[in-house]
Order: C-alpha cells, then sequence, then structure tokens
C-alpha cells in the first residue's frame, strides 16, 4: 500500500497512511508504559481490528484491540481493588480516545473525536477493501467496485498486482472468461479475455500498468504490446493504466483501431461504478430459488459440510445455523437457519438445539437472512468468519445453549 495525504481532515491538516499509523503506534506505547508502571503489563498485546476479526471497519473505527490477560484484564472487566482503571480511562481522554470492553480480554479503543474518526475510518476502510482484493471474490463484494468508483484517486495505491487481480474481477464481471497471468515472466501480457462465440473464442490480450498521473505511456509500450497481440493470435490487444497515454502512443493506436484499444483511468473508474450497479444489495437474489430449494432437500435433516454451526455469547452460550448456498474459494454466501430446541431444562433456558428444517425453510431466502462471509482452510478444516461469527460444519449432533447469566 502506498502511503497518501487523502486520508482525512483533521485539526485543519490532512494525515496520511504513515501519519495516523505513528498515531497507533504512539498510543500503543502510552497504554503499555502506563500498564507497566502499575505492574499490569503482563501476557498483553495488541491487534489490529481487521487482523482480528477479518470483518469490515467498526463504526466508529476500532483504533486498536488491546488483548490483556492477568491482572490487566481483571482491572478492566470489574474488579479493580486498587482503583487504577479511572487513571487508565483519564490517560484515553488525553489523548482523545475511549474504550469498551468487549468480552474481559478484549478491549477496542475507539477515537473520541469526530474528525479524527473520520481520518481513521477512511484509512481503515482502505485496508479493508484491500483485503477484498483477491483472485476469487466472484459476485459477493460490491465494496471493491464502489470504493474505486467514488474514490479513483485510490487506484495508484494500489499494489501493481492488486491492480492486474481489481481489473480481472471487473472484466469477469462484464462477461469475459478472465485468466489472470502469473504476475511476473508473463511475456507481457498479464491478462487474457476471452469472449465465447458459436464460430470460435475471440481472445483478447492486457496489459497493465500502474503509473502515477504525470507518468504516461510512450510509443514503446504500446507498440510493444500490439506486437505480441499479433504473435498471441490475438483479435484485439488492450492496454489498461491508471495514468494516461502519450501523443504518439495515441496517433500509433488509432492507425489500428480494431486491433488495440487504449484505456486509461476514467475508463476504470466507468468500469467499476457500472459493475457496483450490475451487483445487487440484495444477496439473497445472486441464487435462485431452485437452486436453494435443491439444497435444503439435499442437507435437511443430516450431516453435510453446507450446514454450518456458530456459537456466541459472554457468560452465555447461544447457537446459531446457516447454510451455505454459494460458495467460491475465498468466499461464500450463507443463509440463516432456524434453531430447533430438541431438549431443555423446563423453562427454556438451558438445552440443546439442532437447525430448523422444514417446507418453510426456503421462505428464509431473503434480504437480511442472507449475508458473506470469508471462507478459509486451514488443513482441510474449512470456516466461514461473517465478522461476527466464526461458522464451522456442523457435527450433526445436538448443540448446547445456555441461557443462564
Amino acid at each position: 500500500m502506498t502511503p497518501t495525504v487523502e486520508e482525512g481532515l483533521v485539526d485543519g491538516r490532512q494525515w496520511s497512511d504513515l501519519e495516523l499509523e505513528a498515531e497507533i503506534v504512539a498510543l500503543q506505547a502510552a497504554i503499555q508504559s502506563w500498564a507497566e508502571t502499575k505492574d499490569l503489563w503482563f501476557d498483553c498485546g495488541f491487534k489490529a481490528y481487521l487482523d482480528h476479526v477479518e470483518g469490515e471497519p467498526h463504526d466508529p473505527p476500532v483504533v486498536t484491540l488491546l488483548i490483556c490477560g492477568g491482572d490487566l484484564s481483571t482491572v478492566l472487566d470489574g474488579e479493580d481493588p486498587e482503583g487504577n482503571e479511572p487513571s487508565f480511562r483519564e490517560l484515553l481522554e488525553q489523548r482523545g480516545y475511549f474504550y469498551e470492553n468487549i468480552n474481559g480480554y478484549s478491549m477496542a479503543i475507539y477515537p473520541e473525536g469526530e474528525a479524527l474518526a473520520s481520518a481513521f475510518a477512511r484509512y481503515f476502510h482502505w485496508r479493508w477493501v484491500c483485503s477484498l482484493i483477491t483472485e476469487d471474490t466472484a459476485d459477493v463484494y460490491q465494496e471493491l467496485y464502489d470504493h474505486f468508483a467514488r474514490r479513483p484517486n485510490d487506484l495508484n495505491r494500489l499494489h501493481w498486482r492488486d491492480f492486474e487481480t481489481l481489473l480481472y474481477r471487473i472484466f469477469q464481471n462484464q462477461g469475459f472468461t478472465a485468466e489472470l497471468g502469473p504476475g511476473t515472466a508473463d511475456n507481457g501480457v498479464d491478462l487474457r479475455l476471452w469472449q465465447r462465440d458459436p464460430i470460435g473464442d475471440i481472445l483478447t490480450i492486457v496489459q497493465a500498468k500502474r503509473y502515477a498521473v504525470g507518468n504516461k505511456i510512450d510509443l514503446t509500450n504500446v507498440a510493444a504490446l500490439y506486437g505480441i497481440g499479433i504473435a498471441e493470435g490475438a483479435a484485439k490487444s488492450m492496454f489498461v493504466t491508471t495514468s494516461s497515454y502519450l501523443p504518439v502512443a495515441r496517433r500509433f493506436a488509432a492507425r489500428f483501431p480494431n486491433s488495440i484499444e487504449l484505456a486509461e483511468r476514467k475508463d476504470v473508474v466507468d468500469w467499476c461504478a457500472r459493475a457496483t450497479e450490475g451487483i445487487v444489495a440484495d444477496k439473497s437474489t445472486l441464487v435462485s430459488t431452485e437452486a436453494v430449494g435443491r439444497i435444503i432437500s439435499e442437507v435437511a435433516n443430516r450431516r453435510d459440510p453446507r450446514v454450518l454451526h456458530a456459537s456466541f455469547g459472554h457468560n452465555v452460550i447461544m447457537n446459531n445455523f446457516a447454510l451455505v448456498i454459494k460458495e467460491t474459494k475465498h468466499a461464500a454466501l450463507l443463509m440463516g437457519l432456524g434453531n430447533h430446541t430438541v431438549s431443555d431444562d423446563g423453562y427454556g433456558q438451558r438445552g440443546a438445539e439442532i437447525p430448523l428444517f422444514q417446507p418453510s425453510t426456503i421462505s428464509r431466502l431473503k434480504g437480511d437472512l442472507v449475508w458473506r462471509a470469508k471462507r478459509k482452510s486451514d488443513d482441510g478444516r474449512v470456516s466461514y468468519w461473517d465478522g461476527s461469527n466464526l461458522y464451522y460444519p456442523w457435527s450433526g449432533e445436538p448443540e448446547t445453549f445456555d441461557l443462564y447469566d
């Protein structure tokens, strides 16, 4: 990620990525120093919210997570015989922050002022968007395209490989069959695009250059791509850049309008805007009712890796069940399932439950009952994280719930 000065206006000036990152380091150092003077810094540390939850930024943004054990967690969780908690709160207030106890050992630190919160919100949203740029996000993520359609300058903050990957996703969204090159030793071809046609597939080769606005593409680059296209037998060659082209390069391309196309920043921004418009916010419309109905009939009342379970709660145990209705290597769409109690203590406060499958289950294919999750596979074990709950394939056995606090 390339530092920029377009993050947010705070105290009459722009804060760059590097300045915000330095502010986080200074805040963490102040907290650690305070805890060490109180002899409370044992089994403690900090973690970025994105790294911890792999979810969208919180509102207000979590500047850092204080992960604490031992005496510090006891102090901040309400048991404070020495009266240290007020001085911790005062330390944060003096620096313009406040904290929230998430679960007894994770403390979220937030900015107090609106201006600083806005600067951090922009910064962490950028980090979140970068985390979405993978080679396989399919049509699950709307934020990816929407961000660059609204903030074209951020195209230049991308790593060159991420820029290629972004184009790969855009062209797929446009209906091309796309192939992303290896990134290096690619013989001048970053992407290959095919339009499927009854009389033969039409190949377009693409070279991408993430250049600064003032660094214009010259004739040598354009002519070289034209030659590569001829050698590859491509119907068209396309040059895509975040900058623009020298007049001599444009004149060369104009001689071969059917063989080479020049695209620049405004074209990429337009593509992102069209891709955003083509993604429906209601994720339930991305999968047909018939397809989900088949999945439900296949998995109902049996153990199947598409039926997921997550437990959650602080001092209580609650369960969520969900169904995988669409997935790729890195992402998935989940549909929430109801809970069916199979045993309890007579008061409905403690017992066991399983996912509920019934004829009306298909009616849950709507609105907020369908959401996205990140998919991971570690040593063959697949998990799904939606920013709030971590789901694993359900074991097929009743899951315990306990609502007594």
